[in-house]
């Protein structure tokens, strides 16, 4: 070695402590973490904070405990809210299944439907609210679903959405199933898509035909994506206002209220907030029992199956 080569200043390496080196994953975490947090936790916890109080405005407070949740158990109109979000929303969420899975298998098997699969996406760009001013006009302010019926002769008159109780709740299911069906069809075609090609080609191979494959294999094997899709699809549904402020607003005789209309006509109607908070709490609680119930029916871990 020259005497050059000795006269060159060695590169020192630092090396991080072991306590860096464990949390520097964590800190670069973090900001992730604060910034979800802040928009989670931070208002489930001032929701549960502000319905231990009652008054219309933040200035006119009063602690009252669990006055608003014992008042809430007793308000017919919470149990029909609550009653209508559960039954609208497993009707849309079954229709939504159904056909979203139907056009699945279509588009993974059929080449003619495939093409035509990008078609299936577009209600789903659409803004909630500008999609409920459409089917308002369609079903009630144009009419024009009603005469369209006269036309077909399937109706002697005009129809009133809203005049009857499953009319309007059908205008709603409608308006929810248009829209995101194609929520659930780009999850299972995903699903569909990423199966392995060879236990469907082995079982092609031993004649079995594209129902029995798709019931006894590809179905099966997409039980956890089905459940994933269900959940996030349905705490969704509990959450639906949208169509029901700018279509029915609740009506026949509240009927089509959902919870989280209720909650809206409280807080910023009634201006009772610590009430509408009790029972967005309650809503809350709703949504974490329906995931549970959702993961454990549809998902089996690989150690349970």
């Amino acid at each position: 070695m020259t005497d050059a080569a000795l006269d060159l200043p060695r590169r020192v390496v630092r090396r991080r402590s072991p306590f860096m080196r464990k949390a520097f994953p964590y800190l670069l975490l973090a900001p992730a973490v604060i910034y979800l947090l802040g928009i989670t936790l931070w208002p489930g916890a001032f929701a549960v904070y502000r319905s231990l109080f009652t008054g219309k405005f933040n200035w006119q407070n009063n602690y009252v405990g669990f006055e608003n949740y014992r008042v809430l158990f007793g308000d017919e109109h919470f149990w029909t809210a609550l009653w209508n979000t559960l039954l609208l929303g497993s009707i849309t969420l079954a229709i939504e299944f159904a056909i979203a899975l139907l056009l699945a298998a279509l588009a993974y098997r059929s080449r003619w439907v495939k093409g035509w699969r990008i078609l299936f996406m577009l209600p789903m760009l659409f803004m909630p609210s500008a999609v409920g001013f459409l089917w308002k006009l369609l079903f009630n302010d144009g009419r024009v679903i009603s005469d369209l019926m006269m036309r077909l002769g399937l109706v002697d008159s005009p129809v009133d959405w809203m005049a009857h109780i499953w009319n309007a709740r059908f205008v709603l299911i409608v308006t929810d199933v248009w829209q995101w069906t194609p929520f659930l069809f780009i999850i299972l075609v995903a699903g569909l898509q990423g199966q392995d090609k060879e236990v469907e080609e082995a079982a092609r191979l031993d004649g079995a035909s594209f129902g029995q494959m798709f019931w006894n294999i590809s179905l099966p094997l997409l039980r956890p994506i089905i459940a994933i899709a269900l959940v996030l699809r349905g705490i969704d549904l509990l959450n639906n206002m949208s169509a029901v402020a700018i279509i029915t607003q609740g009506s026949p005789a509240g009927y089509t209220e959902t919870l989280s209309y209720f909650i809206y006509r409280t807080a910023f109607r009634s201006f009772d907030q610590g009430y509408a908070a009790a029972a967005s709490v309650l809503l809350l609680i709703a949504s974490v029992i329906l995931a549970q119930i959702l993961v454990r029916k549809f998902f089996r871990s690989g150690a349970e199956t």
